[in-house]
Parts: C-alpha cells; structure tokens; sequence
C-alpha cells in the first residue's frame, strides 16, 4: 500500500478538518468556536501559546486561527517558531491594522491574515481557501490508517510497531504513546514536559526516549531519528508518510 506524506491529510468523507483557534479574549473565542462547528469543522481552542502546544502534541491540526495579542508568548512569536519547526497552515488574527504587522505576520510565515473587527463569514472563506491552496490532490477514499517512517509502519489501530522487515517491534505503552506523538509532528521540537505529558509513564522522559532509540535506531549512540535539541528537548526527524 502506497504511503503518503504527512502533510496530505486524508480527512475522508465523514472526518471533520480540525481547527485550533488560539484566543485569549473568550468572547471572540466562542463566536468562532460556535461559527465554525455549525460549518461543520472540529474545533479545538487555546487561550494561549502553552495551551496550543499542549493541544498539538495530542492531535492532529489542519489549520491554526491565530491571534497576535496573546498573554505570555505573542503570536508573532509563535508563528515564528511554528514555521521553524514545522506545523500546520497559520491564519493571524488581530486587532491591529497597521500594514506593517501585516507584513511582518505574512514575513514569518502566516497564511493569511485578519484584522478585527472581523465577520465570521470572511474568516470561514479565509479558511476554506487556505486549506485549499496548501492541501495536495487525495482522492477522498484514501484514509490514514498508519504512519511510515525509515521502513518502520506504526499503527494507531493495533498499537503495533513493525520494522522493514515485518516483525512486530515489541514497545511498552509509553515507549508507543510517546513515539505516536513524535509521527503526529515530525519537525517539532518536544520539551520534556510535553512528552512525558504524552506519556503514560511516571519514569523518566530521557528514559523512555533511550530505550526507543534501542529499538528503533541504526546506531542508538548517534541517533538520527529522535535527536536531542540542546537546552530545548527532542525533536523527530524522520520523514514521516501516512498510510
């Protein structure tokens, strides 16, 4: 069966795009929950940049609405830092209207971009078009059922793991939950904190990060798929395909 890259969602028929709306005004962030849930997407909300990376690291997000003025970490911070390590199509949203924060906003890598006060209408038409222009061409009878990685096939389904070979590479459930979520978001970078959050385990994040490298690593010494960033904590490298 032939494996397609992360990136070609394959919502099929029934499967609702999902969108995470990252607000910290609750008004606006109702409006825009209730608004696209009728339109028929699954929305997930976050009120500020800690909060999105929780949700990230536990699903699969085909767009973020973004707001620039958020509490902690600013939005034109973490589209930066989105776009740097990988990570779904970005739509800003803010109150300012100054072109230069437009600019700037497209600059570090943002889909689009609108400005409140805003009609509902415009910014579902925003998303429909994004979403459009960065989704590839998939026949809708093709699901995702597994993620494919250097020849190794993970399955959500089963809860196995196989090598190229076939054989069943035996994972304890937090050794798979934290290698699952590392296929969800190949590219970005993991702080200890969100893996073992991920996790099923009280041990060490380290602990459970070295074992996986026993199993699935050429050389664990030198680990070429799950790769430590110094002062930050991992990241998955490998180029991940879905079934």
């Amino acid at each position: 069966m032939r494996c397609l890259a992360l990136s070609e969602t394959a919502p099929g028929a029934v499967e609702k795009r999902r969108i995470l709306v990252v607000e910290d005004d609750v008004e606006i962030r109702s409006l825009v929950s209730r608004y696209l849930s009728d339109h028929g997407f699954k929305v997930m909300l976050a009120r500020d940049g800690k909060q999105m990376d929780e949700v990230l690291a536990g699903e699969q997000v085909d767009l973020i609405v973004l707001d620039i003025n958020l509490p902690g970490e600013d939005g034109l911070s973490i589209c930066m830092r989105m776009r740097n390590t990988g990570g779904p199509p970005l739509i800003m949203l803010t109150a300012r209207g100054e072109d230069t924060d437009r600019i700037l906003g497209i600059e570090l890598g943002a889909d689009d971009y609108l400005v409140k006060p805003f009609i509902p209408r415009e910014l579902l038409a925003r998303i429909g078009a994004v979403l459009r222009r960065t989704a590839p061409n998939i026949e809708p009878s093709q699901k995702i059922s597994a993620y494919c990685f250097s020849g190794f096939l993970l399955d959500p389904s089963t809860r196995r793991l196989l090598e190229p070979t076939g054989v069943r590479v035996i994972l304890t459930s937090a050794e798979f939950d934290l290698l699952l979520t590392l296929c969800r978001n190949p590219g970005k970078v993991f702080s200890r904190d969100e893996l073992k959050a991920a996790s099923t385990t009280e041990r060490s994040v380290d602990i459970v990060i070295s074992r996986l490298r026993q199993k699935i690593e050429a050389d664990p010494r030198d680990p070429a798929l799950i790769q430590t960033v110094r002062s930050m904590g991992y990241t998955f490298t490998a180029k991940v395909s879905v079934q």
